[in-house]
C-alpha cells in the first residue's frame, strides 16, 4: 500500500473518524474517477504534476523513484490526449509508485490493469499525447474543486479517494 508496513484503514472508516475535518486538512475527490490500475488499494505521499495534452513532465516522474508516493497529474480534465498508458504504468511499478491519479484520460486498458500499481482517470482515450516539454512539478494542483499539495497523503480504495495532510496515525 505504501512504503511503510502499517496497516490503513479505509476510506470510509477515515471518514467517519476525520468528517468534522472536511475542508480543513481533510478532503474526498469527487466520484468522477474509473479505476484501471492493477491494484485497486493504494495510498501514499502525494507528488504533483501539472499539464495538458503533454505528458513530458508525468514520463519523468514515474521513471524516478517513487518510493510507495502516489502521482497526482493534473491533466486539466482534457479527454483529448492521453496521459498515461502502458508503458508509463509499467514504469511507475518497477520505480516503486504506489498509485498514479489522473484528471484526465489514460490508454491501453488491458496493460495498466496488469500494472502493479493503483491508477484512477476520469477515462480512456486511444489517442496518445503529444510531447512538447511543458508542464510544472511539485506544485498545489486542484482536481476537481479540490486543492492537492506535493506531500500530501491520498488513499484510493474500493469505495473512493481521500487526501490528509498527513496519514493517520495508528
Amino acid at each position: 500500500m505504501s512504503s511503510t508496513s502499517t496497516v490503513v484503514p479505509s476510506t470510509c472508516d477515515l471518514c467517519d473518524a476525520h468528517k468534522a475535518e472536511l475542508g480543513q486538512g481533510f478532503q474526498v475527490l469527487p466520484p468522477h474517477y474509473q479505476d484501471y490500475g492493477g491494484l485497486t488499494r493504494f495510498a501514499g505521499t502525494v507528488s504533483t504534476v501539472q499539464c495538458f495534452e503533454d505528458n513530458s513532465r508525468v514520463k519523468e516522474a514515474v521513471n524516478s523513484p517513487g518510493e510507495g508516493r502516489v502521482l497526482v497529474v493534473d491533466g486539466g480534465g482534457s479527454l483529448k490526449r492521453s496521459l498515461v498508458g502502458g508503458l508509463l504504468a509499467a514504469a511507475a511499478a518497477q520505480n516503486g509508485w504506489s498509485g498514479i491519479v489522473v484528471h484526465g484520460a489514460v490508454r491501453d486498458r488491458a496493460e495498466l490493469a496488469a500494472s502493479q500499481v493503483g491508477i484512477r482517470a476520469l477515462a480512456l482515450i486511444p489517442m496518445a499525447t503529444d510531447r512538447r516539454d511543458q508542464g510544472l512539478r511539485d506544485i498545489a494542483v486542484c482536481l476537481g474543486g479540490t486543492w492537492i499539495k506535493p506531500g500530501d497523503w491520498l488513499l484510493a480504495d474500493e469505495d473512493g479517494m481521500i487526501v490528509m495532510e498527513k496519514p493517520p496515525e495508528g
